[in-house]
Parts: C-alpha cells; structure tokens; sequence
C-alpha cells in the first residue's frame, strides 16, 4: 500500500505544483522545496490530501517534511 500511496502522492504534488514538480521528481526524494513546490503549490498540495484522503498534513512540522517519504507516513499513520 506504501508504494502506491507514495505515487498517488507523488502526482498529487504534480497536480499541485501545475506541473512544475514531476511525479518522479518527486519520488526522487529530497525536499520538494528544493524541487520547485512553492507555498501555493503546498496549499494546494495540502487541501488535495485532504480532499483525497481526508487527512490533515503540515508540510512544516519538522526537518524533512516536506519530502515525499514523510508525507506519505503522515498520511498512512492517518488513514
């Protein structure tokens, strides 16, 4: 369920940043900051998750969440 949760995700955040994030950029890992993912594309990212999995994430709660591995925990430890 991992592996297809982080894919989900990771279009979620293609979707959020208009596609200035690429899925498989985003399951590159690293910051999707450093990718591209500006605060707009977080709010959309944010309320896409919500809407999907109704789910609340912060991409700010701690070093490193704003990569795609700590969100998909975030949103596996929800569901």
């Amino acid at each position: 369920m991992t592996a297809h949760l982080g894919r989900r995700l990771a279009e979620l955040v293609h979707g959020a940043t208009a596609g200035a994030v690429t899925a498989d950029q985003a399951l590159s890992g690293g910051s999707l900051r450093a990718l591209g993912l500006d605060s707009l594309g977080a709010l959309r990212l944010i309320d896409a998750i919500d809407l999907e999995f109704g789910v609340e994430v912060d991409l700010g709660d701690g070093p490193g969440a704003d990569t795609l591995d700590a969100i998909t925990r975030m949103v596996a430890e929800r569901l």
